[in-house]
């Protein structure tokens, strides 16, 4: 039986997870996830003004701080923090920790043959729109395969104490070790199926462990210091979500159910690399004090094709805010949001999208908001977005003055105009899994 543990549901999550993870109890493997559509859009904005960068970069001052203690507890670390630029951070890694084995797993980098791949026959149509990829191919700024867990194990097979990966399936990084540790192979489809469920249910930290529970999350105690989650996986498949004793939070069959359905589609088939998962075979068991057993994984072989996240340029967007305070919050914001789209159109712009928010009114629900009485007071946010940046940035001018020519009682407005950002949007598609080459780099 391994131990795998995961202190990072996304990059930005609670930085002392790690350490504790680590210090609270027995654990044989670390991950760390860092990678979601919108954070690769992030790190290809940074990659654009600095070409050596492109991935999580606060990554490997984090491991230095972890060294001592993952070599003293013989834990290995796994994290997909590599993002655009596996190797860049391992090397970074090895530069700063240089005591650690580190090694990258890259090849999930297509940006320089997505020409030669089209000429093959690969369309990489839009899987959301059906939209062909020539249509943007001139503003395509980084594409990249959702890759396995298999090169994952064999960078630990090679000794790695640190494996970086790229754009990995995120489960990827706790099958990974189930892979190389309990010696499962390419058929063991059922076992694999339950490494699926077992990485797919920590993947989001403590989402697995009573954070962003739907349900009595009131009676959850100790939500300052949650543990997050560990699975406890056999060699047979079998495996127990649990998290160190003494922390807070809570481990139950009704939240790891909650997590299961998290970003799926039809549970009856979750695509990865390695397989397809049938999460309705699951059966999900409380067995103990924050320990839920989950037995019967069936799956089916891996798929075909794989899946690949592109993204390219898609114009330019600014958000405005100002806050209205009572009498007439809701009132004095809509007048204002009125105010706003018709000096934009006395001065001829045009845009692909506005969008008007009421924040403490709608927002959240819209149109199914519950009806309100009078309220203290509402954030108007408008948002535009458009292909000319000096659309947007004529927009930037509109927000400010309603503070002195618009309805009273506006404040919230110390950041003055807003940015204008631009936007990076997010393109699926399907690449025959034959045209994908992971390799593994031991970094010296």
């Amino acid at each position: 039986m391994i131990r795998v543990a995961n202190g990072q549901g996304f990059w930005g999550d609670w930085v002392e997870a790690p350490f504790r993870l680590l210090r609270n109890g027995p654990i044989d493997y670390l991950t760390l996830d860092y990678l979601a559509e919108v954070t690769m859009a992030v790190l290809q904005k940074q990659r654009m003004k600095r070409p050596g960068a492109g991935y999580a970069h606060d990554f490997p001052p984090l491991v230095q701080s972890l060294a001592a203690e993952l070599m003293e507890r013989g834990v290995a670390l796994v994290a997909n923090a590599g993002g655009l630029n596996p190797g860049g951070c391992a090397r970074e890694v090895k530069r700063l920790a240089p005591n650690l084995k580190v090694v990258a797993v890259s090849g999930d980098d297509i940006l320089d043959k997505l020409d030669e791949f089209q000429a093959q026959g690969c369309s990489l149509t839009n899987m959301d729109t059906g939209q062909q990829l020539s249509e943007v191919r001139d503003k395509v700024l980084s594409a990249n395969v959702y890759v396995g867990a298999f090169p994952i194990a064999a960078a630990l097979a090679n000794g790695a104490q640190v494996v970086v990966t790229g754009r990995c399936a995120d489960a990827a990084l706790a099958m990974g070790p189930a892979i190389y540790s309990l010696g499962w192979g390419l058929n063991d489809v059922r076992r694999l199926a339950a490494g699926v469920a077992a990485g797919h249910i920590i993947e989001c930290g403590a989402q697995a462990t009573g954070g962003n529970y739907g349900g009595r999350w009131q009676d959850i105690a100790g939500m300052d210091e949650i543990g997050y989650p560990i699975a406890e996986i056999e060699p047979d498949g079998q495996f127990v979500i649990t998290k160190h004793k003494g922390t807070g939070g809570r481990v139950t069959a009704h939240g790891v159910k909650e997590q299961l359905l998290y970003e799926v589609g039809d549970p009856r088939a979750y695509m990865t690399p390695d397989c397809i998962a049938d999460f309705t075979s699951l059966r999900v068991e409380d067995c103990g004090a924050d320990r839920v057993r989950i037995t019967g994984a069936r799956g089916r072989e891996r798929p075909e094709q794989l899946k690949v996240s592109i993204n390219y340029a898609a114009g330019w967007k600014a958000t405005g805010t100002i806050v209205y305070s009572a009498p007439h919050a809701l009132e004095k914001a809509r007048a204002a949001d009125e105010i706003v789209r018709r000096r934009l159109a006395r001065v001829g712009l045009a845009f692909e999208e506005i969008h008007t928010e009421y924040l403490g009114v709608s927002a959240c629900h819209g149109a199914n908001a519950p009806a309100m009485a009078e309220v203290a007071e509402v954030q108007l946010r408008i948002g535009v977005r458009g292909q000319e940046r000096g659309a947007v940035e004529r927009f930037t001018q509109e927000m400010i003055p309603l503070v002195l020519s618009g309805p009273p009682g506006a404040t919230g407005y110390g950041e003055g105009r807003p940015r204008v950002r631009e936007v990076v949007a997010n393109w699926n598609a399907l690449l025959p899994r034959e045209l994908v080459k992971p390799f593994v780099e031991v970094i010296e």
